[in-house]
């Protein structure tokens, strides 16, 4: 059963780079920043001001009914969204006699909904025992959004929500290809959502000493593998993809973007927030997708990197990627952070990077890492400085690592 080949037929994407998957693809070939100061709240009391937030996004158009969209937290309404536009685009919607008990949903969130809490906790600040709404519980989990989705489009197959904070997206669809691998679904919606550019968000993280500082050039702030990169820079959306068997895909004539082959997921075992700094965790991530995949390291084309901009997490990812690919490192491995422009979307961020591996295997292309302007030594990669290039891609290989020593490495291939 677990022969079963799974391909992906759809994409979708809210970004700090644009609402949907094509106009995040161009700002990330453009090398364009995302990053901006803050305007959802006035950030001034916060050390942090600056972040990738997600502009002009109206979710009501994404509902069947509107106002189910005032019903859901920011980081559903994101989700539904980029989920509506994956499932649209397989074409899923369109397809006759298609059984829905065969069709699931795992569209996650690292945090859930933050905004929701705080909201509704400051009517009880201000009066103990105040009124709180209704739907404070069910907008605020973070399975909500893979259950308003298969509501949304009567998905009777597995529906679950998957947290392991910023590496979210690719165990859920990590999980997904498993679930169709094994027979259990012949499609999956899978994928992240997060809003969390909020008060409680960015006191948290800067409490951490997490985030960039660098307030007076926002768009440089997001500078993976940069020497002077000082913390990471906060973004919120949502990147979610249809996988779906391959003989099903064929059957329904779906549009076939690049196959799924392979999904690796390992723990650091080491520390709260920091990655283990011999790198060995996230490694056994690469190596077992490899595996899983039937490729060899020099067969990789192209890794977008978790690379998020904080000094020890760079450093233990090239590390990492040194122990998985050896002398192809040196060799022609194109290692890129499309974080330098759309800032971390935490449990949305894998999500956003499996779509620059599809979309540089379709057009030829490898995003840049932006703002690197004295690459750090540590981080001896080629990290595709500030401009993208044009090169054949066969393979791409898309890291996320959560705190808590999650490691979640997914690789896609062309389809042939």
């Amino acid at each position: 059963m677990n022969e079963r080949r799974v391909v992906i037929t759809g994409v979708g994407c809210v970004s700090p780079l644009g609402n949907d998957a094509e106009s995040t693809w161009s700002g990330m070939k453009e090398g364009r920043s995302g990053i901006a100061r803050i305007t959802h709240l006035d950030p001034t009391p916060y050390g942090c001001q600056i972040a990738g937030e997600v502009k002009d996004f109206a979710a009501d158009q994404y509902f069947k009914n509107p106002k189910d969209a005032r019903r859901a937290d920011r980081y559903v309404q994101l989700g539904v969204a980029a989920a509506r536009m994956a499932y649209d685009s397989s074409g899923l919607g369109e397809t006759e006699g298609l059984d829905l008990t065969r069709v699931g949903a795992i569209v996650s969130s690292g945090i859930g909904g933050l905004g929701t809490l705080e909201n509704e906790h400051a009517k009880l600040v201000v009066k103990e025992g105040a009124k709180v709404s209704p739907f404070l519980i069910p907008m605020m989990i973070a399975n909500i959004g893979s259950g308003i989705f298969s509501m949304e489009f009567g998905l009777g197959g597995p529906n679950m929500a998957i947290v392991t904070a910023c590496a979210t997206s690719n165990n859920s669809i990590g999980e997904a290809w498993r679930i169709i691998k094994f027979g259990d679904a012949d499609a999956m919606i899978a994928g992240g959502a997060e809003a969390s550019i909020l008060p409680c968000g960015l006191a948290g993280f800067g409490s951490m000493r997490a985030l960039s500082t660098r307030n007076d050039d926002p768009e440089a702030a997001s500078r993976p593998f940069d020497k002077d990169r000082d913390g990471f820079v906060m973004g919120e959306g949502a990147g979610v993809v249809v996988i779906e068997e391959l003989e099903h895909a064929k059957r329904r004539g779906a549009p076939i973007i690049a196959e799924l082959i392979g999904y690796g997921a390992s723990a650091d075992a080491y520390h709260l927030s920091a990655p283990s700094p011999d790198g060995t965790g996230p490694a056994r991530a690469m190596q077992m997708a490899m595996k899983h995949g039937g490729v060899n390291p020099e067969e990789v084309d192209y890794l977008n990197a978790h690379a998020t901009s904080t000094g020890l997490g760079d450093v233990a990812e090239v590390k990492a990627i040194q122990l998985a690919f050896g002398d192809h490192v040196k060799n022609g491995l194109k290692v890129s952070s499309t974080k330098s422009m759309t800032g971390h979307m935490l449990g949305a961020a894998g999500g956003s990077e499996l779509l620059a591996c599809l979309m540089a295997i379709r057009d030829g292309v490898v995003p840049p890492t932006i703002n690197v302007e004295n690459q750090d030594p540590e981080c001896d990669v080629d990290c595709v400085p500030n401009t993208a290039i044009e090169q054949k891609i066969d393979v791409a290989l898309s890291n996320s690592f959560g705190f808590g020593g999650h490691n979640a490495s997914l690789l896609v291939k062309r389809y042939v």
